[in-house]
């Protein structure tokens, strides 16, 4: 082989290689804020509604911080090179998703949209061919928080939050159906969109438990 040639192939390894390390260090910042925000974010399971605005507060600065981590790797991916380098932080964006997806829904009964996640974790549009928030990471995370949900809604009832089963039923319903309308043709999201359907008849089998228990009224109020 050509000398030059082994040169230009020699740097581009080494060029490969530091974007790489780089990548690696900001990922495993990244992980480490995700870690903590999971952490605060487990306590939902024991908080009665009247503390939940506090303990959801507790997590912003450590969720808007995280818009640190996507501009730090955002500056070393080169130009149209995202769908090269984006598994390698793939999982730490969708629990970022879910994260922040849950507190929306704790906050307010509402769904996060994929351009609020983008804002909220500091996704710059002008990034597009270097960083952004892919489909499939977004409603994996929403996935994620309908696992979550699942969970909690047993919990809410043990915390006498009765009415709290019905209002996220509505909810997860809404997102099932809205599922149902998309072509999953990631083999990864259509499995875990069938957890959707475990998740949903768990959650119905609580609201049926409460309704007949009479713990909350005939017509609960919608969230």
């Amino acid at each position: 082989m050509d000398p030059r040639d082994l040169e230009s192939l020699n740097s581009l390894l080494e060029q490969d290689v530091g974007v790489s390390e780089n990548i690696k260090e900001q990922v495993k910042e990244f992980d480490k804020r995700i870690r903590t925000i999971v952490g605060i974010l487990g306590k939902i399971h024991s908080t009665p509604s009247h503390s939940m605005p506090e303990l959801l507060d507790s997590v912003d600065p450590v969720l808007h911080s995280c818009s640190e981590i996507t501009l730090a790797i955002a500056d070393v991916i080169p130009p149209d090179q995202f769908w090269r380098w984006k598994d390698m932080w793939s999982n730490s964006m969708r629990s970022a998703v879910y994260a922040a997806a849950l507190i929306q829904y704790l906050r307010n009964g509402t769904l996060l949209s994929l351009p609020r996640a983008s804002e909220i974790l500091g996704i710059n549009g002008e990034w597009k061919d270097r960083f952004s928030l892919p489909v499939e990471d977004y409603l994996h995370g929403l996935i994620s928080m309908v696992n979550e949900l699942s969970r909690y809604v047993i919990n809410a009832v043990t915390l006498g939050q009765f009415e709290e089963p019905v209002r996220i039923s509505n909810f997860v319903k809404e997102i099932f159906s809205g599922f149902t309308m998309l072509n999953l043709k990631n083999d990864s999201l259509r499995r875990r969109f069938d957890s959707l359907k475990y998740d949903l008849k768990k959650i119905e089998e609580v609201v049926y438990d409460v309704s007949l228990r009479k713990l909350v009224p005939a017509n609960p109020p919608v969230q």
